[in-house]
C-alpha cells in the first residue's frame, strides 16, 4: 500500500498582499501588432516596456496573460483602457 503524500500548506508571503484580489487577463488575437499591445499594457498599467514585452510574448504563444493585480475597480479601469484597440480582456476575482 502507498503511503499518502502529505503536501505542505503554502501560506501567502508578505509580498504578495495587497494586491487587491482582482486580475485582469489579456487574451491573444490575430489583429493587434506587439508594439500596440506594448503600448497599451504600459499606458493602461504603468509597467515598464520591458515587462510589457514579457506579456505580450506570453499572450501571443500562450494565448494569454495576466497583466494586472488590484482591486476591482482599478483593474475595470485598466482593464477598459486596453480593450480601447479591441482586445478581449477580462477581470476575475482571484
Amino acid at each position: 500500500m502507498a503511503h499518502p503524500t502529505i503536501l505542505p500548506v503554502i501560506e501567502p508571503d508578505a509580498g504578495s498582499k495587497g494586491h487587491g484580489g482582482w486580475t485582469v487577463t489579456v487574451f491573444n488575437n490575430d489583429v493587434n501588432t506587439y508594439d500596440e499591445v506594448m503600448v497599451i499594457l504600459v499606458a493602461a498599467t504603468g509597467c515598464t516596456f520591458e515587462e510589457a514585452a514579457i506579456e505580450t510574448w506570453e499572450i501571443d504563444h500562450l494565448g494569454k496573460s495576466v497583466v494586472h493585480f488590484g482591486q476591482a475597480t482599478e483593474c475595470e479601469s485598466v482593464a477598459a483602457i486596453i480593450s480601447t484597440i479591441g482586445i478581449r480582456v477580462e477581470v476575475r476575482e482571484e
